[in-house]
């Protein structure tokens, strides 16, 4: 029995949905790893100021979004797996 074309399109755009969600939950989970680390934290002497300490938490997130596009630490596979067990449920 042959599915049809517009369930298997609903399906892959779906799991494609979870896995962006599961990569971009992993890209904030390490970016507030990055900040406790220090990462991005204004040196004391010739920092940038108040502007170098607002932009800061962008850098974060981006280095954390490739971070976990290029892996990471496999949470989102993790998270990925999961979401699509619950929604084959």
């Amino acid at each position: 029995m042959e599915l049809p074309s517009d369930f298997l399109a609903a399906t892959v755009q779906r799991e494609q949905k979870m896995r962006a969600a599961a990569t971009e939950l992993e890209a904030n989970f390490l970016a507030e790893m990055l900040k406790v680390a220090g990462v991005g934290k204004t040196p004391e002497a010739m920092g940038g100021g108040a502007g170098e300490d607002q932009f800061a938490s962008f850098l974060r997130l981006e280095q954390a979004r490739q971070m976990a596009e290029s892996g990471g630490i496999g949470l989102a596979e993790s998270i990925y797996h999961a979401l699509k067990e619950r929604a084959d449920v």
